[in-house]
């Protein structure tokens, strides 16, 4: 069994897609947990879910850090115990320091709301190992400040480092401008820190993750 902590803060809006995951088609024990409290005994995989913390308000995650429940968190990736931002959750990790980089606005400055093919770079991690590498799923995204941003000594660590764990492509898997739907720097839809236990992705992997939606290329995400 992998007992699941969803961090709830002002605003947040999947966090009960996400235990719908979890706890309703994976029968994992799964608690949410308010973004003032300070305890995550008990817990093995944190998930920072999608949304608008604090209404977006200065920058996307920009308040959110300095939510109380985020020191806990800081405290159990650095144990190398799995975190997972998904969308603002990402936004979230980026501002806290336990992901490199920024997500800023969108390269048309416009909310994107779609699926897209992602490809997997590589499933010899913790969180891709029910894929295969360069496999294409296709995802959800919905976002208006996806684009993944950083400076080329990051980006150059970041592919050296194999930290890239999804790009946008198209369905053969081939990184083309019109596949990639953001304008993130070097396709990024993913990345993990140095020890593979952070993970931070702007695409929706609990929306595809039940076949009533057609749609499971999600779920492997939350197995293991």
């Amino acid at each position: 069994m992998t007992s699941f902590g969803i961090i709830v803060f002002p605003g947040s809006n999947c966090d009960r897609d996400i235990a719908t995951v979890t706890a309703g088609l994976l029968d994992q024990p799964t608690r949410f947990i308010w973004h003032q409290e300070t305890d995550l005994q008990g817990v093995d995989v944190v998930v920072l879910p999608g949304g608008f913390s604090y209404g977006d308000y200065l920058r996307c995650g920009a308040i959110a850090r300095f939510s109380p429940i985020m020191a806990a968190i800081i405290d159990h990736a650095k144990a190398g115990k799995r975190v997972l931002g998904i969308c603002n959750g990402f936004q979230v990790l980026t501002e806290v320091g336990l992901l490199p980089g920024a997500l800023i606005r969108n390269r048309d400055l416009h909310f994107i709301c779609d699926r897209v093919t992602v490809r997997v770079e590589s499933n010899h991690t913790v969180w891709t190992q029910g894929y295969q590498s360069q496999q294409v799923i296709t995802l959800p995204i919905a976002h208006g400040e996806g684009r993944y941003f950083a400076d080329e000594d990051t980006l150059k660590a970041l592919e050296d480092n194999g930290q890239i764990l999804f790009r946008y492509s198209n369905a053969q898997g081939e990184l083309t401008a019109a596949s990639n739907p953001n304008g993130s720097l070097h396709h990024i839809a993913g990345i993990t820190n140095g020890q593979g236990n952070v993970l931070g992705m702007m695409p929706h992997p609990e929306r595809a993750a039940d076949r009533l939606l057609k749609a499971t290329d999600g779920l492997a995400m939350f197995i293991g």
